[in-house]
């Protein structure tokens, strides 16, 4: 890092606008680039990049950058948008033991046979579609979902990696994803 950087970074922990403005300047176009590759959304992109540099205006005090500005920048944007990728994934995961129970939207069974029907059509679709799974794919599925088995538990009970539980399980997500689609 060159003595020029050091001047910035100490002017960024002073909270001095115009080293704010020059990461706009210098920095902010590349960044928005960066996240847009991960992100494929360029309101997202510029978001996570406005973001950041926010980020290190209300946490100046404590500011800690040893490497140049740009690397420490563009790791950081690396690490947001990677971040914002595994809550995506988190919140469109399915929690198919959540179908066991009733579906709280649907009026109560005695009351309207219909919904009795159709929560009872719904569970078939879903048990069909596990049963369309793969014979290792499905056991290791059930047994994460159904059985509340971690995936530590479920490699040693079927003798196989917990990469390869991993793999199952997101290969059954996806495939039960698409074939349940018009139900979620």
């Amino acid at each position: 890092m060159n003595g020029q950087e050091q001047v910035i970074i100490d002017l960024l922990k002073n909270g001095d606008n115009r080293a704010y403005k020059y990461l706009y300047d210098h920095h902010y176009a590349i960044l928005c680039r960066i996240a847009y590759e991960f992100l494929k959304d360029d309101f997202l992109a510029q978001s996570v990049a406005d973001d950041l540099i926010m980020h290190i205006y209300e946490n100046r005090e404590s500011l800690t950058i040893t490497s140049p500005i740009r690397t420490y920048l563009v790791r950081a944007v690396k690490n947001r948008c990677i971040n914002h990728l595994q809550l995506e994934r988190e919140k469109k995961e399915i929690s198919f033991s959540a179908l066991e129970k009733p579906c709280p939207d649907l009026p109560d069974a005695d009351e309207y046979p219909l919904a009795n029907l159709i929560e009872r059509e719904m569970e078939d679709e879903v048990k069909n579609a596990v049963n369309k799974l793969p014979a290792e794919c499905r056991v290791v599925f059930e047994k994460s979902r159904f059985e509340g088995k971690s995936y530590q538990e479920i490699a040693s009970d079927l003798n196989i990696s917990v990469n390869t539980v991993k793999y199952h399980i997101k290969n059954a997500l996806a495939t039960l994803r698409k074939n349940l689609a018009e139900y979620l």
